[in-house]
């Protein structure tokens, strides 16, 4: 019995020491990468001459967002860049929308795809998108978006050193009173727990992205916001060696770190925040976050899924010991850790992205506590076989092998 006791000790307190002690590793590598890209961009005056980007975007339906993206593009400060738009198979207005976006704009690329064999459908049109691209450097992001007029130079600006090969930037939720953006809310913005949320899940996961970044295991980020060099594709064998996966993005970097000679790094300044429309319903969220959440637990790349998988199970063991702790108190560290490194994690959050959150005050603590209940939810589902749906059926989930 004694034996048993020892080892039941070793490990509650064990998994409370090494859950904290990775979460002050990462909040390590969260500050390098933040001060890395400070210094870099502080750093670069004059250079070589400016490369051409292509900015490439994949259009589905896309009517009611797209004249918000249309107009951040139109008052980008960097002249250097060709657009490239892939319309798979839109039925709305948004292919007329970018034939007049197109008839005042010079180099401006509009793919029209008749059918997409999937099965990861945007990922076949990205693909078509970067085929027909020049640019030396390629920068991706969706038809939901809206970008600082800094955006396009700001991110090229983090690729002057050529052993970067990729570069991930910050995605937020579009805030309706947020001061130089365009937001559609009705009213001030952060008032109920949906919406802040949001912005919450966004903000904390970009920190989970920066931070493994940081310590040299990144395995992720916004496919939205990320720009990548042409050479570091041609190194891996092109976007074709890809496979299919809910999370092309995090496969793509997951893969330059592993098998190429170039860097991984995280942007962090104001200068390229690219801020998302929010989803209208928790059906349409829970679908967006469980393709994100299984693209790391299910992915092809071994160390990001070891890394992200350990994660997420700790963070679902905490928050199971939960309703076992009437009856078995002393699981007591688990839950502990989890809530002790979300709150740390929490405050660093705020301090380096806090320009892109909404004011929220003492409301945080809710969040705090919400964010590991939520993941240990998209955790057991992702195991459970559930997958998200695409599209063309948004807000379904369905089992995995189903359609």
């Amino acid at each position: 019995m004694g034996i048993i006791w020892t080892l039941y000790n070793f490990f509650r307190f064990g998994f409370a020491l090494v859950f904290v002690g990775l979460h002050g590793a990462l909040m390590t590598g969260l500050f390098l990468e933040w001060r890395r890209d400070k210094r870099l961009c502080r750093g670069i005056i004059g250079g070589s001459p400016d490369p051409l980007v292509s900015v490439i975007v994949p259009i589905r339906n896309e009517e009611i967002c797209l004249e918000g993206l249309l107009r951040t593009l139109d008052i980008q400060d960097y002249l250097r860049v060709e657009y490239v738009f892939v319309d798979d198979r839109s039925t709305d207005e948004s292919p007329s929308m970018l034939r007049r976006f197109a008839g005042t704009h010079e180099n401006v690329k509009i793919i029209t795809l008749t059918e997409n064999p999937g099965p990861n459908h945007k990922q076949y049109a990205l693909s078509r998108g970067i085929d027909i691209a020049l640019g030396e450097l390629l920068l991706f992001i969706d038809a939901d978006c809206e970008a600082p007029p800094s955006w396009i130079r700001a991110m090229k600006v983090r690729m002057a050193d050529e052993r970067i090969g990729v570069v991930i930037g910050p995605v937020f939720r579009l805030l309706a009173d947020l001061p130089g953006w365009h937001g559609r809310g009705q009213g001030p913005f952060g008032k109920r727990f949906f919406q802040v949320y949001q912005s919450f899940d966004h903000a904390i996961r970009y920190m989970y992205l920066v931070a493994s970044t940081g310590i040299g295991a990144g395995g992720g980020g916004f496919g939205n916001n990320l720009i990548l060099r042409r050479k570091t594709l041609d190194s891996i064998g092109g976007y074709g060696q890809i496979p299919p996966s809910p999370t092309e993005d995090a496969v793509l970097i997951s893969l330059v770190r592993a098998v190429s000679q170039y860097r991984v790094r995280a942007a962090c300044g104001t200068d390229v925040y690219m801020m998302t429309r929010e989803k209208n319903s928790w059906g349409d969220l829970l679908n967006q976050t469980l393709r994100w959440n299984n693209g790391g637990l299910f992915s092809p790349e071994i160390s990001t899924r070891l890394n992200f998988g350990f994660l997420m199970i700790a963070i679902s063991m905490g928050m199971i010991a939960i309703p076992l702790m009437p009856f078995i108190p002393s699981l007591w560290p688990l839950p502990a850790a989890v809530f002790l490194s979300m709150s740390i994690n929490t405050l660093v959050t705020l301090k380096i992205f806090g320009a892109a959150l909404p004011k929220a005050g003492p409301a945080w603590i809710l969040h705090i506590i919400f964010t590991p209940l939520y993941f240990t939810l998209l955790t057991i589902l992702g195991f459970l076989g559930i997958k998200p749906s695409w599209k063309d059926a948004p807000g379904k989930l369905t089992r995995q092998g189903q359609s």
